[in-house]
């Protein structure tokens, strides 16, 4: 029990790794934006760049195979409906509350929800991916599509860096080989995990390599840095974008298996298991708290960028706890009795599962 708890501890620590890299980039580019001016975070930014999102993605798939032979009703249920259900919540909730209240235009609010039904809607478009991912791959398994076939046509995607009318297909095609590597190589992604636990010396020289090797290829000719965008150098390249992006992710679940050995790297294990919270929740918060700081006059890209990510994290987690504590708003973060398919297993009542789950 306890070597399976350690098995978890790594995935939860590579999650809060994944949210907190997510909340640090729509931070820094909403503050570039205001202020005209680029800070730290947008440099810890460029440099996680080639793996900030595959990352996600690819813990998102690793229990994949653990579901993947259930029933179509039971799959869905836990895989795409999941999913589905917190995407439409809270796209109802940012605009309504952005849209609808805060620019008073109904009219225009109706529209965009209109369009989240086909098109996902600003940050939650992970979630919307994360069911579709889900929903192809079962039916892959189905088929019986073999796995060396649905890593090269998803790899040929990701490298042929499409752009349509569509931007669910463009992330699909963007995005979709991270998921499906997550799925495949579980396996192997454990025992490295526990591998780095038993050769601690070696695992951190691996990483100490990787972090070199991605700094120079991201940093190299043709490395661009302002307010709101980052280009990338030569890591930007198709073929090496794709390479760098599953060794960064592969590089950070052996950094949080190491980090799950440092009691005072609790917080971010806690914080990983708590990432769907922080991702549905964390918009709203961070833009009350950016534009409050800037009519106080803190302007400095800096401090302004830490002080909004800071309430950006801690905000959803408030009002998870206040859910929990009162028994009142549950529904926020946990998916009610109502909104399971019929006939499909119930799970527990406990809180809500994360993103990667």
């Amino acid at each position: 029990m306890a070597g399976q708890t350690r098995r978890l501890d790594w995935v939860d620590m590579a999650k809060g790794m994944s949210i907190f890299l997510v909340v640090m980039m729509y931070c820094a580019s909403s503050v570039g934006e205001d202020t005209g001016q680029t800070g730290f975070l947008h440099w810890a930014l460029a440099f996680a760049m080639p793996f900030r999102m595959p990352e996600f993605f690819l813990i998102s798939g690793l229990f994949l195979s653990q579901v993947i032979g259930r029933p179509w009703r039971a799959f869905a249920d836990r895989r795409v409906v999941h999913y589905l259900y917190f995407y439409v919540l809270w796209a109802v909730i940012h605009i309504v509350f952005k849209v609808a209240l805060l620019a008073g235009d109904p009219a225009t609010a109706l529209s965009y929800l209109a369009w989240a039904v086909v098109e996902p809607y600003g940050v939650l478009w992970f979630i919307y991916m994360l069911a579709v991912f889900g929903a192809v791959t079962k039916l892959l398994h189905f088929v019986r599509a073999p796995h060396w076939a649905v890593i090269l046509i998803a790899a040929v995607l990701q490298m042929a860096n499409i752009h349509t009318a569509s931007y669910a297909i463009d992330q699909f095609a963007a995005y979709y080989v991270y998921f499906y590597a997550g799925y495949f190589l579980a396996p192997h992604l454990f025992r490295l995990a526990g591998w780095a636990l038993n050769h601690v010396a070696l695992a951190m020289a691996g990483l100490a390599i990787w972090a070199t090797a991605n700094a120079v290829l991201v940093f190299s000719p043709g490395f661009r840095l302002d307010p709101v965008h980052i280009e990338m150098g030569y890591a930007g390249l198709p073929g090496v974008h794709l390479l760098l992006a599953l060794a960064g992710t592969v590089a950070l679940c052996v950094a949080a298996a190491l980090l799950t050995r440092i009691p005072a790297m609790e917080w971010l294990r806690w914080l990983g298991s708590k990432s769907l919270v922080v991702y549905v929740a964390f918009v709203l918060p961070m833009g009350i708290a950016r534009t409050i700081l800037l009519k106080l006059g803190i302007e400095e890209p800096n401090l302004l960028g830490l002080l909004t990510m800071v309430v950006a994290i801690t905000a959803p987690l408030i009002l998870w706890w206040l859910t929990e504590r009162f028994n009142f708003g549950r529904f926020l973060f946990e998916r009610p009795a109502w909104a399971h398919l019929p006939g499909a297993a119930r799970p527990r009542i406990e809180a809500a599962p994360a993103p990667a789950e």
